[in-house]
C-alpha cells in the first residue's frame, strides 16, 4: 500500500465515525503549496463555510501557502467565519494526514478562536 492509499483509507474510517456521531465536521486539506479548510453539515450534502490560502482577503496577509504561518491564518479565517453561521462545535476531520505541523498549526488556532472540536 502506497503513502496516498493509506491516508485515503484513514479519512474513509474518520469520514464514517463523523458521520456515524451526525456531527458538523471542519474538513481540512493539504497540498505543497497551499492549505484548505471546509465547514459541511452533518449529511455532507454542503458547505457552510471555508478558507484556504487562495482566498483573496488571505493571500494579501501571507507570503507562503505551504507554512505554518499561512495555516494559522487560514485557522483563524475559517474560525470566524463559522462564527458568522452560528457554528461553534464541529468535529475536526484531518482527510487522514498526521496531527502536526500546518495541520495542528490550523486545529489550535481555530480552537483559539472559538471553535469546539
Amino acid at each position: 500500500m502506497d503513502k496516498k492509499n493509506a491516508r485515503l483509507r484513514r479519512s474513509r474510517r474518520t469520514r464514517a465515525k463523523i458521520k456515524s456521531l451526525g456531527a458538523t465536521r471542519l474538513c481540512v486539506y493539504k497540498t505543497p503549496r497551499h492549505i484548505y479548510a471546509q465547514i459541511i453539515t452533518p449529511d455532507g450534502s454542503k458547505v457552510l463555510a471555508s478558507a484556504s490560502t487562495l482566498d483573496k482577503e488571505v493571500k494579501e496577509m501571507i507570503a507562503s501557502g505551504g507554512n505554518i504561518a499561512a495555516a494559522t491564518i487560514v485557522g483563524k479565517t475559517i474560525a470566524l467565519r463559522a462564527k458568522s453561521v452560528d457554528i461553534e462545535r464541529v468535529s475536526f476531520d484531518r482527510s487522514g494526514f498526521k496531527f502536526h505541523g500546518r495541520i495542528k498549526a490550523l486545529a489550535d488556532t481555530a480552537r483559539e478562536n472559538g471553535l469546539k472540536f
